[in-house]
């Protein structure tokens, strides 16, 4: 299993991400999931939020096509990415 792959809704991401850190970027790998670190606080949906605001940036779509599937409240997250056709190596350039 890879932490990336396509599906007919987009391309599928499963992620760990880190909340409160000292600045937002990708970590490398967790295991089979990709590491980001995010420097928002998990407090009132804040990581999430900024999870979703990354994503679209760094994979130049808007923020209403990025959607957390499951992980809402925990660091393990499925992210879809709608609708684009994005390489996932976007997100180291």
């Amino acid at each position: 299993m890879t932490w990336y792959r396509a599906s007919p809704d987009g391309l599928v991401l499963e992620l760990h991400v880190q909340p409160g850190a000292a600045r937002t970027e990708v970590a490398g790998l967790h295991g089979e999931r990709l590491k980001i670190r995010l420097a928002a606080r998990a407090v009132d949906g804040g990581a999430n939020r900024a999870l979703i605001e990354y994503l679209a940036e760094r994979l130049g779509v808007a923020r209403r096509d990025v959607v957390i599937e499951s992980g809402d409240s925990s660091r393990r997250k499925r992210v879809t990415v709608r609708g684009a056709c994005v390489m996932p190596g976007a997100l180291w350039e």
